[in-house]
């Protein structure tokens, strides 16, 4: 008894560090290895694949082409990060700068600062779409006219997120999904949670099983050389196992929290969320033709952004336009029906307070992509730690089971994911070692490109340098400690069963 209390004391007394201090210290991590591991680069080429009639030219490494850097003596190069980098490096990130480095990294397609400016304007969009009261009129209502059989809408939901993670690579685009429906499942007696799970784990779920993901499956199959699409019914198979258990764990875990709120590792958190609605419900507002027309304006847009990714190839940029124009309607709505005594100053303010909300998410998306430039960045025919590093995993490999070679590459896939979350990065960056390695080794390339998307898109869900993760947590107001807690068990059961897949196709086969 006297060991438990120990224990519980200790337990008290310790605090779980912020995710900002979690970032730092593997940014510390990362600087340190600059001064161990050396520096090396690749030759690269450019590869031509097809897709859907379509020919698309992909710059990939050169097999066999690593290199260390050298100085004059021939000796490899090992040239740790700078404290405090200056135009004397070259340009380099250094350590106290990885947060500014890591912010103004990239370009508007993609991380960070397009993602940086992807949530801050969203943000704002739906910042004044929530002024409008719409929504949480619109959750009450909902509530009220399902009665006990809300729980129906948390597989249907699940499915058809993974179904957009498989099709058209659903990624970023969860996270205005998320800002309606993580306060919908609370109100329903779940918690943040679900809310999380049911959009953005079930695009990863669906990301990493894809027969067809045009920023996944296309791109590896084309660079590996074997038929773009090719191995579809596999494929199909397994995100139905995949779909299915992480729909099965959802409902278990959401069924849990609806019986005990206390239990949630977000219980706290939500709070935020619960407090909210408390005060609409006691307000007892009337839901309205403007509520009406708010709520139409967001299905409605939600309805181009799809439309606008699978038809029209839209991402980042367009994809904020969308947004930023849903909510400008939304708000001319609310001025016009006055609703919550909405003003135009009032769409200004609000638009600054959901910038304001998600400031903190965008900050994070700057300090995971540090992490990569302190590690000299993902260039391949820069000297880099991360090129020596991937060079000496691949190497690795050599001599090794098939079998126990398929189930070693997810593994690499899995890790590698930790510094580059891009999954066309990730391809460009590894297929063209995996591929030929493959061959080396007894494994199909079709199993190496399988060994690729499942460790690429089931560890999404738990790296800290993923900035769609960090963004979902800051909209669910779930600190990313609080998350890992619950969401390393999650991840483990899809590990196990990607580990059994990976023996699968290795006995197969699987071409």
């Amino acid at each position: 008894m006297k060991g438990k209390e120990k224990l519980n004391s200790l337990n008290k007394g310790f605090k779980v560090p912020d995710t900002y201090v979690i970032i730092f210290f593997v940014v510390v991590f990362a600087a340190l290895l600059t001064y161990i591991i050396p520096q090396g680069y690749y030759a690269t080429e450019d590869v031509t694949y097809v897709v859907d009639g379509v020919e698309k030219t992909r710059t990939v490494i050169q097999e066999g082409s690593f290199q260390y850097v050298v100085d004059d003596n021939g000796n490899a190069v090992k040239s740790g990060v700078p404290f405090f980098a200056t135009e004397d490096f070259g340009g380099r990130a250094g350590f106290v700068n990885y947060i500014f480095e890591g912010l103004t990294s990239g370009d508007k397609w993609g991380s960070a600062v397009g993602v940086v400016a992807f949530i801050l304007v969203i943000g704002g969009a739906f910042g004044i779409i929530l002024k409008t009261g719409a929504v949480e009129a619109g959750i009450l209502n909902m509530i009220k006219k399902t009665n006990g059989r809300e729980k129906i809408l948390i597989p249907i939901l699940f499915v058809l997120f993974s179904l957009g993670g498989a099709v058209f690579g659903m990624g970023e685009e969860a996270l205005p999904f998320a800002m309606i429906l993580i306060p919908l499942v609370i109100a329903m007696g779940y918690d943040a949670i679900v809310g999380i799970l049911i959009t953005y784990v079930a695009t990863q779920i669906g990301f990493g099983s894809s027969w067809m993901n045009p920023f996944s499956v296309a791109i590896a199959q084309g660079i590996a050389g074997i038929p773009v699409f090719s191995g579809a019914a596999f494929r199909i198979t397994l995100w139905v196992v995949f779909t299915g258990a992480g729909m099965i764990m959802t409902m278990i875990y959401a069924a849990r929290i609806k019986k005990d709120p206390v239990k949630s590792v977000s219980y706290e958190s939500d709070e935020y969320f619960r407090k909210d609605l408390t005060q609409q419900s006691e307000i007892d507002v009337k839901f309205g033709i403007g509520h009406v027309l708010v709520i139409m304006t967001v299905v409605l847009g939600m309805v181009w952004v799809v439309w606008g990714v699978m038809t029209k190839g839209y991402y980042i940029p367009e994809l904020a336009s969308q947004f930023l124009l849903m909510g400008l309607v939304a708000g001319v709505i609310g001025v016009i029906f006055k609703l919550n005594d909405m003003t135009v100053d009032d769409m200004s303010s609000a638009f600054k307070q959901g910038v304001g909300d998600l400031v903190g998410a965008a900050m994070v998306v700057g300090m995971a992509q540090g992490i990569m430039l302190v590690l000299g960045g993902s260039d391949p025919t820069s000297g880099t730690v991360l090129n020596t590093i991937l060079n000496g995993i691949s190497g690795a490999f050599v001599g090794l089971n098939s079998t126990i070679a398929a189930v070693f590459m997810y593994l690499f896939q899995t890790i590698f994911n930790f510094f580059v979350v891009s999954g066309s990065g990730q391809a460009a960056l590894t297929m063209p070692i995996m591929a030929p390695l493959a061959d080396l080794l007894g494994v199909s390339r079709q199993t190496a490109v399988l060994a690729y998307q499942l460790g690429d898109g089931f560890s999404n869900m738990i790296v800290p340098t993923s900035g769609c993760l960090m963004g979902m947590l800051a909209i669910a107001r779930v600190e990313y400690t609080k998350w890992i807690k619950f969401a390393i068990k999650f991840f483990l059961v899809l590990f196990a069963i990607s580990v059994a897949v990976m023996i699968i196709a290795s006995a197969i086969g699987f071409n």
